[in-house]
């Protein structure tokens, strides 16, 4: 058979199928949604690095107030008033620094403040 002539001007079709566009559209979907979960975990481990820091921080304030003074102090605003901290950090959980957790220590007669925790759910116990 003999193949017909296009007429002067015109080009053959040449594109994608439908099924083409569709495998590429679902890998793109794919990739993206690892992308994403891959940043909420990086997104969550910072946060948790933070709080942990934080921690850290007034947990030695605590520590140095009293070893200064020979009692842990009544509220954690004490150790901003008698500057062992600037400010009191805000968790990165509840994005607040009114929400810690004050636990008080074994004796009363040592303070109001021995440890401090986060009140987020699921960092109750750091």
């Amino acid at each position: 058979m003999a193949r017909m002539k296009q007429p002067a001007g015109w080009t053959t079709a040449r594109g994608f199928t439908m099924i083409e566009l569709l495998v590429v559209m679902t890998l793109i979907v794919v990739l993206a949604s690892m992308g994403m979960t891959q940043y909420r975990n990086s997104v969550t481990r910072a946060e948790e690095a933070v709080l942990k820091e934080n921690l850290v921080v007034m947990r030695d304030a605590l520590d140095k107030h009293y070893a200064d003074a020979g009692k842990y102090p009544r509220a954690l605003e004490d150790l901003v008033t008698k500057r062992y901290l600037r400010s009191i950090p805000a968790d990165p959980f509840t994005q607040s620094h009114v929400t810690w957790v004050p636990v008080p220590p074994n004796d009363p007669q040592k303070g109001g403040v021995y440890d401090v925790r986060s009140a987020a759910k699921g960092y109750e116990r750091w």
